[in-house]
């Protein structure tokens, strides 16, 4: 049972490192962007997909150029917010492994100094900056599941506490 525990936490870990023992395995980040100033949260307005009319985070699906889970981040934030202020700070947040280990969501909270008009793509209508717990209706299911986790809302509450 041990073995089968460290071999889990050994694919996990290189999986984290952007390499995947799974050919069709899905990798993507998202991030959350807080303002320092207002204490606020960046949400985008999804478009597309089985997600279009939902609210969600910066991200996306990691791509064979990407090394990492975090490169892909950061190509997901020029593609969908454009030029952004300097990120302060980078937090990972959660990292959800579906059950049968084909699919990881890595999200990160990006501090900013302060709030910033993104410049949207195609995959976005509109964007909405969000005190804690006034999130806009309605969430993408992920981010809505991430966002009643009691173990989750505990460090965005300490982190708002922290900057």
């Amino acid at each position: 049972m041990v073995l089968a525990g460290v071999r889990v936490m050994k694919e996990s870990m290189t999986n984290l490192a952007g390499v995947s023992s799974y050919n069709d395995q899905i990798i993507c980040s998202g991030g959350l962007f807080l303002a320092k100033d207002t204490h606020r949260f960046l949400f985008l307005l999804c478009t597309q997909g089985k997600t279009a009319g939902t609210w969600g985070l910066v991200g996306g699906k990691k791509e064979p150029s990407d090394a990492t889970p975090y490169d892909a981040l950061n190509r997901e934030i020029a593609e969908e917010v454009g030029k952004t202020p300097t990120i302060k700070k980078t937090i990972p947040l959660e990292l959800f492994t579906s059950n049968d280990q084909n699919f990881q969501y890595n999200t990160y909270v990006l501090v900013v100094d302060r709030e910033f008009i993104p410049t949207l793509n195609e995959e976005h209508s509109g964007y909405a900056w969000c005190g804690f717990d006034m999130w806009p209706k309605p969430l993408h299911q992920g981010v809505k599941n991430s966002f009643n986790n009691k173990a989750i809302r505990a460090k965005l509450e300490l982190l708002l506490e922290l900057v």
